[in-house]
């Protein structure tokens, strides 16, 4: 009776293939946090000069989005660190960590939004509105900067895709709040603002709890998305030499790196050290080939081994 475990893939365990993307992205994040904050800046000179609760909603958004923008560059910067002993995939995890933060304050604000929006449907409040139109402008214009920098980042870092979340639902908050200065400026018509919040709600908050539903699956060792554990299982069966699978387990280190690991059940005549043509050998090129796990753990034991092990799945 023998045991292998056999490992395949990079060595990397925090599942970043390159540092050029992280620096890319660490980059993006930067400028677009700096571009936030100028915006911000400009809509607390508004509120400020104009009184107007409007704006004072669209500056708390923005300082929302500030801060979501910090913690993600904070995440990505955790992410770049080794693995330790102790931490043995590194920090990888902390940009889904902070995804799931991301995705959560932006319920959280979305929710008060549409909260303050039907209240204000039975008691509209009268808005300015050239000055809200002045800022709406500013803020779309700033907004789209920030979008067009993060929308040339890592699409697959679910990290970044949290802080672009956060400037779309600003961005439609200026488109937002320009249409309703345009009505108010045209018909005065008090509902304006407040229909246009209540569609932007409409808009944001599936994309938030999507986002919050992808980093949970994340976090709770869910199985990557277009990897089936039983098409897995099914590939492994196929290996000659392989009699049964047990404790099979696909997961993600993080949102773009899936990992497996499993234990197979050889026949007693299968020889474990034969070269190239082995059966860990052989499995683990079936599933990098198959399915793009390239971070795998197998384990080759007899039937009389199967016994000793409590399984876990």
């Amino acid at each position: 009776m023998g045991h292998g475990h056999g490992h395949s893939g990079h060595s990397d365990h925090s599942g970043h293939g390159g540092h050029g993307h992280a620096t890319t992205d660490r980059r993006r994040l930067s400028i677009a946090l700096g571009v936030t904050l100028l915006t911000a800046v400009l809509g607390a000179v508004g509120a400020l000069l104009t009184g107007s609760l409007a704006l004072l909603a669209d500056l708390g958004h923005l300082l929302t989005d500030a801060g979501a923008l910090v913690a993600a560059l904070v995440a990505a910067q955790l992410a770049t660190r080794p693995a330790t002993m102790r931490r043995t995939y590194g920090m990888g995890r902390a940009e889904v960590l902070v995804a799931a933060l991301n995705a959560l304050t932006l319920v959280a604000v979305v929710l008060f939004v549409a909260v303050e929006g039907v209240a204000r449907l039975f008691e509209p409040d009268q808005i300015p509105g050239l000055p809200l139109l002045v800022i709406g402008v500013l803020g779309l214009v700033g907004n789209v900067v920030s979008l067009a920098v993060l929308a040339g980042g890592d699409r697959s870092n679910m990290n970044l895709r949290g802080a672009m979340l956060h400037v779309l639902g600003d961005a439609l908050g200026s488109v937002g709040v320009i249409g309703a200065a345009v009505v108010l400026m045209t018909t005065g018509w008090p509902y304006a603002d407040t229909i246009a919040s209540l569609f932007i709600v409409a808009l944001i908050l599936p994309r938030a709890v999507g986002l919050l539903r992808e980093a949970a699956h994340v976090l709770l060792e869910g199985a990557p998305p277009g990897i089936d554990p039983e098409g897995v299982r099914d590939e492994l069966l196929r290996v000659p030499g392989v009699v049964a699978v047990h404790d099979l387990h696909v997961w993600s280190i993080n949102d773009r790196t899936p990992a497996m690991s499993a234990h197979l059940v050889v026949d007693e005549e299968v020889e474990l050290h034969c070269g190239e043509a082995s059966v860990l050998d052989r499995a683990a090129h079936a599933l990098r080939e198959r399915f793009g796990l390239s971070h795998t753990t197998l384990q080759i034991e007899h039937h009389a081994h199967v016994g000793h092990e409590n399984h876990c799945g």
